[in-house]
């Protein structure tokens, strides 16, 4: 049984073809899949984060509005690159997002993907030390004061004279939402970075492209990563048992339009080259009948080691074809995979 969600990057463009003309646009359909997702039986709906692009960016007021709109579904990120943000502003966000949803949220965190601009979290206040160009390192300082703010210790001395009277002891960041610590996963490039995870303490999100550390196929690279942070996970005592997510863009042809759209248009062979300096592979993408698909995906290591599949949509074609996607993956395909 895999849980099987949609991941977004919520993509607007000024074009007369996009069904997202606009952010608005983009922000309301998001709300509208979330909630078509969870009518069809689907179990998360994920959003991409990127800053200074025409794409969804600040996700806490999305989830926080999906959450009240939706009773069922996981609602989640895919990643926030926490190279841009305040722990302690973010705990808040979360907790309250969280609170509105019913403990729904499943929050995807990570040192981020390429930019859009220069170094951009230096436009949002931050700065890196000298031996950390990247941030990365900065990215996991921060992600490790955010796990702390969330277990809900009290660490602030409480003001002698405050505005409202205070519990006893000392404060904690409010609002908190009991059991987010937990709910929190990390988008892991490369197999040491997966093993720190599971060191942390923190589910495992894994998308279709990684660092290239042995010249294999994606899914087998990818599986291995997997197995890597189980086997670390098992070292230590962090009181639940984790989560494996993969992403994959998997297209069920079904009907004219998915002919249209999609046929022939599946990338059969994963991709090799560099990314910021970084030898990468790019997971193939998959498009075809229902039963070449099941066929094909029987094959993919790495989702067979996940528990959680999620699925990229394209977005600008609108929620009622996105809807569309989704069934026709959840009522073709999953049940041959014996996902559902």
């Amino acid at each position: 049984m895999k849980r099987i969600g949609f991941l977004s990057f919520g993509h607007w463009t000024p074009h007369p073809d996009s069904a997202t003309q606009s952010a608005a646009d983009v922000l309301l359909q998001s709300i509208d899949l979330a909630q078509a997702a969870e009518d069809l039986g689907a179990d998360g709906a994920y959003f991409r984060v990127h800053h200074f692009a025409r794409q969804l960016a600040s996700p806490f007021p999305l989830l926080a509005a999906a959450g009240a709109k939706t009773s069922r579904i996981e609602l989640g990120t895919g990643v926030i690159d926490m190279r841009y943000e305040n722990p302690m502003y973010m705990a808040e966000d979360a907790g309250a997002a969280d609170l509105i949803s019913g403990g729904r949220l499943q929050l995807g965190i990570s040192r981020g993907s390429p930019e859009q601009v220069v170094d951009g979290w230096r436009y949002f206040g931050y700065q890196a030390a000298e031996d950390d160009p990247s941030g990365a390192q900065a990215a996991r300082q921060k992600t490790e004061l955010l796990l702390t703010l969330l277990e809900g210790a009290g660490f602030a001395e409480p003001s002698p004279r405050p505005m409202f009277p205070n519990p006893p002891g000392l404060l904690r960041l409010e609002p908190h939402s009991e059991g987010l610590r937990e709910r929190i996963w990390w988008g892991a490039g490369s197999d040491a970075t997966a093993v720190w995870a599971a060191q942390q303490g923190m589910n495992l999100m894994s998308s279709t492209l990684k660092d290239d550390e042995s010249g294999e196929p994606f899914h087998v690279q990818q599986a291995k990563q997997i197995r890597a942070f189980r086997e670390e996970w098992a070292k230590h005592d962090h009181g639940f048992e984790p989560r494996v997510s993969v992403s994959r863009s998997i297209f069920a042809i079904v009907d004219d339009r998915d002919r249209r759209y999609f046929l022939g248009s599946g990338d059969r062979d994963d991709q090799f080259g560099y990314i910021d300096s970084t030898r990468s592979v790019f997971g193939r993408s998959y498009a075809g009948e229902p039963d070449e698909l099941i066929d094909e995906l029987a094959h993919d290591e790495a989702i067979a080691e996940a528990d959680t599949v999620l699925l990229t949509v394209p977005n600008q074609l609108g929620v009622d074809y996105n809807a569309h996607v989704l069934e026709a993956i959840l009522t073709h395909v999953a049940p041959g995979l014996g996902w559902r």
